[in-house]
């Protein structure tokens, strides 16, 4: 649980009307460096921008727990944000160092985290209104953030019982603890919801809200069997807030960035995208969605998402300069498809390589060749490579599932996937799909 401390020390600050921190103590200040900024510019510690944010729109005193991670340490911190006219005060009342958390994952025994750890985080007060969200919370739930903030949680998610006739919030008051799996509804269309959380705590141990996260559970309906975790909780929820921190970090939403920081940012969200679009395929029979599709648009979107791997490998991709090249298939699929197929290329191919895709017409198929210099496939391998859970020979790390679901998705398009190799002259992998 989250408790309020007793005997706060105490450390302050002044952010103006346009987010700029005015005024600090030599602690935020140090702390303001750190994250990349100064005096005078924007609020760069994430955690105590979005706290003034809400007190801005709240136009209330807002009292929240804060984790900053500083050059070399961890500081947790109760942060008190009153506003002041156009002005945030910002009252620190705690400033504890600690050393830095490692990876959530990792601080889990067995390796796994609690599934809703990861997702949409939100807070609420003593009478249960919203004092903070993050887009992709507001979103589960429902509203944009900007409506969401103040409004009571309960007039936007119906909270319900369990099987037990339990419900696991009320449980963790009592209890002045935490809680999981919370069933809720939500009040515009009785989608499905799982929240998790703690309870916070102010002076004398008084109630003084829950803060936790939230998660879609699509098809928890009165009878039926929860989704799949290894899917719907523990992968995709966890990746849609990637998504979200990813997005807010390379817009600069939270505060000044340098450039080359932001755009690692962009890099992961556009990676974690790309892998949710895996882990929802992995759960489904099959796209319907089919279309005639531009294979070269998807080229080259395929081999931006595995371009700092090449550049890392000094190897280039050499694209056959087409304007446009058609088929019949399911964009996502494909790019699927493709990402595997450059990045295996890329990553069997000695340093400073070149990797070719080329296209090529054959009757009533369109096909994309992704060709390598590595060093080739044993004949026995060449089609169990193929089947799931199985590598080549000397491949080392990966979970023999990429060329598996690569060719599934490319079968269930009517197409396939070709290898022509010869051991020590290199491998081209095609893909092939109906012509447009």
């Amino acid at each position: 649980m989250a408790t309020r401390p007793t005997e706060p020390r105490t450390v302050t600050g002044r952010v103006d009307g346009r987010g700029r921190l005015v005024a600090a103590d030599a602690e935020l200040e140090a702390l303001q460096r750190e994250a990349g900024s100064s005096l005078g510019s924007p609020v760069a510690i994430p955690q105590l921008a979005a706290i003034v944010r809400i007190a801005r729109q709240l136009r209330i005193p807002v009292e929240r727990r804060a984790l900053a991670a500083g050059a070399a340490q961890d500081i947790e911190m109760w942060v008190r944000a009153v506003p002041e006219g156009d002005e945030v005060a910002l009252i620190i009342e705690r400033w504890d160092s600690r050393p830095p958390l490692g990876p959530r994952l990792a601080s889990v025994p067995g390796g796994r985290a609690d599934p809703l750890s990861s997702s949409g985080r939100w807070s609420v007060d003593e009478q249960l209104r919203i004092v903070g969200i993050s887009e992709a919370a507001a979103e589960m739930i429902g509203v944009p953030v900007a409506e969401a903030s103040g409004q009571l949680l309960t007039k936007m998610v119906k909270l319900e019982e369990d099987e037990n006739g339990e419900m696991p919030m009320l449980q963790a008051l009592a209890a002045r603890g935490s809680f999981a799996r919370q069933l809720g509804r939500r009040r515009s269309d009785e989608a499905a919801l799982l929240l998790s959380g703690e309870v916070l705590l102010g002076n004398g141990d008084s109630f003084a809200g829950f803060e936790g996260s939230v998660a879609l559970a699509d098809s928890v309906k009165s009878g039926e069997a929860t989704p799949d975790p290894a899917f719907d909780e523990l992968l995709r929820s966890p990746l849609r807030h990637i998504i979200d921190s990813a997005d807010r970090i390379a817009g600069r939403s939270e505060g000044p960035l340098r450039d080359d920081y932001a755009a690692y940012a962009a890099d992961i969200s556009a990676a974690a995208h790309h892998l949710l679009s895996v882990v929802r395929t992995m759960g489904e029979q099959g796209d319907t969605g089919r279309a005639t599709i531009d294979l070269v648009e998807l080229v080259y979107e395929a081999v931006g998402l595995i371009e700092t791997t090449a550049s890392e490998r000094e190897i280039p991709v050499a694209v056959e300069p087409l304007h446009s090249f058609t088929a019949q298939g399911e964009p996502r699929g494909i790019i699927q498809i493709l990402v595997n197929l450059v990045g295996n290329a890329v990553r069997h191919s000695p340093v400073r390589a070149t990797v070719t895709v080329s296209f090529e017409r054959a009757g009533d198929q369109s096909i994309v060749h992704v060709a390598d210099d590595g060093p080739g496939i044993e004949p026995g391998d060449q089609q169990r490579i193929f089947e799931r859970f199985e590598r080549g020979k000397g491949e080392g790390e990966g979970s023999g599932l990429g060329l598996a679901i690569a060719r599934r998705l490319a079968r269930s398009m009517d197409g396939d996937i070709q290898l022509h190799s010869k051991p020590g002259m290199g491998s081209r992998f095609s893909l092939v799909l109906p012509a447009a």
